[in-house]
Formats: structure tokens, sequence, C-alpha cells
């Protein structure tokens, strides 16, 4: 196994309807900032001083399909007359931008907005419903209410945009956790199997393959493995590949996108998207008792969420778990190289090479995952299930460490290979920051 698989804790949320998580969290993501680029919609302008790095927060939000009859979707998803019940945001992303740094913040659809009043129905008190009770705008104030801070502008996206999007990106690289994958229902018309390992996945197929919750726990270790698949389609945004599938995706938008968001924002964003610094986490939450409901933890998400959190103590003493699934002996690198720096318990395990994108994962350690992202240039993310424990930050390498994390192999004391024309190149510039002067040589790890 290759990229680390969140961990299956004995919570039980069966309960919770297996949803398009990954697809709408998708769209939202990488259609969301498109449909900004265009300017659907009416705009909420901002001041953009000219030569100021961009500095907002929006709001994206996957809508449900909506069907009026069973399994049969509405021919009018955008007014939808006759439907079986209003649609739902089952998934909603706080994106703050400040300049090259985007944060996304993922809020759990159960997060009750305001105090939770037993006289009332617990369903209608959940932050996914306002959307079909009040529309966008009474989306966005309540989830104003939930984080306690301003957002200034919204971009809903529908479900049906996902297949092109992944499919325009160039599919999906996965590793299928250990006992595989398989999801028959005749019903909905699904029949996915995959055996263990890894797999380079379609749109369609990739989709289907996010939506499991098998090999990942509950809802939210399938959140956090979305986020993984997340930073690697961000990635894959960024590249050559993804830059001339812009106009592909562009043509899906302008049907089933609603955004009041500034056009210019962007185009403003355009001149950091290269040194662009990404992080996801999740609203941390607490269960309402009596409820399925759930209650925002301010303390935690004031250091998650807060523009200044903690810095990390220069030498630090957070235990720093390295996966190398590289296929270049580059764990063993990083292990030596992060101990010049002063982390001082780094492991190292090897895995079989992966085309999962290369990251900094944490639960609680925020602010040193942080700094080991930031040193890194990979994208920090948190999570709930993630296989680390209190004090410990979890670093991911995959094959495209060999590209963006060159400047590894003089500590190797290992020849650069070529850089690859794969389906996974990114063409990202080595941007790590680490000692000019290499340590001695050690023995390297089997590729």
């Amino acid at each position: 196994m290759t990229a680390p698989t969140p961990t299956t804790p004995p919570r039980a949320l069966g309960r919770l309807r297996a949803v398009q998580t990954f697809g709408l969290s998708l769209a939202a993501l990488t259609l969301g900032g498109l449909a900004l680029l265009q300017g659907a919609g009416g705009a909420s302008r901002l001041a953009l001083a000219a030569g100021t790095a961009p500095q907002y927060t929006v709001l994206l939000a996957g809508r449900d399909i909506v069907y009026c009859y069973y399994h049969q979707p509405c021919k009018d998803q955008d007014n939808p007359v006759g439907a079986l019940e209003p649609p739902n945001t089952d998934t909603l992303m706080l994106v703050k931008v400040d300049g090259s740094r985007v944060r996304v913040l993922n809020i759990p659809r159960d997060t009750n907005v305001g105090p939770f009043d037993p006289t009332e129905r617990p369903s209608i008190q959940k932050v996914n419903s306002r959307y079909g009770s009040g529309g966008p705008d009474s989306l966005t104030r309540a989830v104003e209410t939930v984080v306690g801070e301003r957002v200034d502008s919204y971009v809903v996206v529908r479900t049906d945009y996902v297949e092109r999007v992944i499919d325009a990106l160039g599919g999906l690289d996965v590793t299928v956790p250990e006992g595989g994958i398989e999801w028959v229902d005749n019903a909905a018309g699904v029949n996915l199997k995959l055996r263990a390992g890894p797999h380079h996945l379609k749109g369609k197929v990739a989709v289907l393959y996010l939506r499991v919750r098998k090999g990942f726990g509950d809802d939210y270790g399938r959140i956090d493995h979305q986020k993984q698949a997340l930073a690697q389609l961000a990635a894959k945004l960024r590249s050559p590949r993804g830059l001339a599938a812009l106009p592909t995706i562009l043509g899906g938008v302008g049907d089933g996108v609603q955004t009041n968001a500034d056009p210019e924002l962007l185009t403003a964003l355009r001149p950091y998207l290269s040194n662009l610094k990404l992080s996801f986490a999740t609203l941390p939450t607490d269960t309402i008792p009596g409820s399925f409901n759930l209650a925002v933890n301010r303390g935690k998400l004031a250091q998650l969420w807060g523009d200044q959190p903690a810095a990390a103590s220069p030498s630090p003493s957070v235990r720093v778990s390295v996966a190398d699934a590289s296929g270049a002996g580059l764990g063993r690198a990083l292990q030596d190289a992060l101990k010049t720096l002063g982390y001082t318990q780094v492991t190292v395990r090897t895995q079989p090479r992966s085309r999962e994108a290369s990251q900094v994962f944490t639960d609680q350690d925020v602010a040193d995952a942080g700094a080991l992202a930031d040193l890194l240039s990979l994208p920090r993310l948190q999570g709930e299930r993630f296989p680390v424990e209190p004090g410990e930050v979890g670093i991911l390498l995959g094959m495209d460490a060999r590209e963006h994390l060159a400047a590894l192999f003089p500590f190797a004391q290992l020849p650069v290979p070529p850089l690859s024309t794969s389906r996974s190149s990114t063409s990202r510039p080595s941007t790590s920051q680490f000692p000019a002067t290499p340590p001695a040589p050690f023995p390297t790890e089997n590729p």
C-alpha cells in the first residue's frame, strides 16, 4: 500500500448515506475556481489594488442532483419543477486565499448552525439544508455563523461535471487498500471491482471509487482520502496537461454554476499559481448529545484555521514518519536532510512506487506539519483519520518527488534520474530548502 490509508475507528456512521462527496469537492474546487475566471452570474466586487496580493474567502459548495422521479433526474436542474425533495449541499469547502497561500476548510454536512435547539427538527438545523431552504445567500450566511467570519462570495456547482474534469486532467492515480474494492448496485447501475494495489482511473470509475467507504473507515476517513486525491488533481491543474485542459473544463461551465464572485479574483491569483501553497483541513466538531448533529469546537478551530498559527520550534521534537514511494530511494535522503535541520526523530519505510501526490499529513500537529510542508513545498493535509498519532507528522514521497524534490539526490549520493514525461509529471520547479552541503554517505534503500 502506498498512500497513507486512514485508519478504521470504531465510530459508527452507517446512518450517513453514500453521497458523491469527492465529486462535489472536485467540482467545487476546480470548476468553482474556473467559474470565478469566467464570471458566471452576478459579481460580488472586492477591492483588488493593482500589484497587491489577492486576499479573499470564497464558499465552494457541491449541490446534489435533483430527482423528479425514482432514479430519474429532473430535466431542468436549474429549475427542477416537481422535485421529490430540495437539493442539499453535502460538500462544503471554505477557501481562504492570501496571495500564493490557499487554505481549504472542509465543513461536515451535519454541522449545526448556531446553538442546537432541541425543540426544532435536527435536520433543518444542519448547514447542508440551508441551500435547499433559502438558496446560496442563506447558505453563505449559515457558513459565516459556523466559522465566525465573513465570506466574500460563493460558488455552487453540480456533480455532473466531475467525470469530465478528472478525464480532462488525465485521470486519477490511486492505491486500492488491501482486500480490494467491490461495490455492486444493480439498481444504480454500479459495478465497481478493483483489486488491491495501484490503479490509474478514468473519470467515471474514479468518482465511484472515491465514493466508497470500504478501506477508509468512516466518512471522516473518506474525506481525508479525498483530500489526497484533490491535492493530486490540483497539482495536475498547474501542469502543462492541466493548462491545456482548461478549454475543455471551461466548456462545461455556464450550465450548473451559481456564483456571485468577482471574475477578477482568479485573474488576480494567476501570478501566484506557480508557487501555490495548498493546505486542507476539516472543521473540528463534537457530537451533540441526543442527535446526529455536530457542534463546532471553537477552541480547536482557532488553532487550526486562525490567521496566525503558532510557529513550530526551530529544533522540533515532533516525530516524522516518511513513507517513501518515490522509487528512487529518497526517503533516507530526506531523513538525513531533516536531521541536519534539527529533526531528530525521523523514521523511513519503503513502499512500492506510487504516482500519488507527495504530501505532508497530520491530525493535531498542524504547525509542525505546516513548517515541513513549507520546507518541502508540498501540500499540507490535516484530517481526522490519517495514520499518525499526536506528536507525529507523516510525509508521503510519491514519484513526483523525483522532480520537485530533486535537491534530495545529493544527500542520497544518487544520480538525478531524467525528468519523467509520464502522465503524473507536474513540471513543478524544485523549491525545497535544504542545506547546500550534504552529509556523509549512508547505505541507500532498495527501490
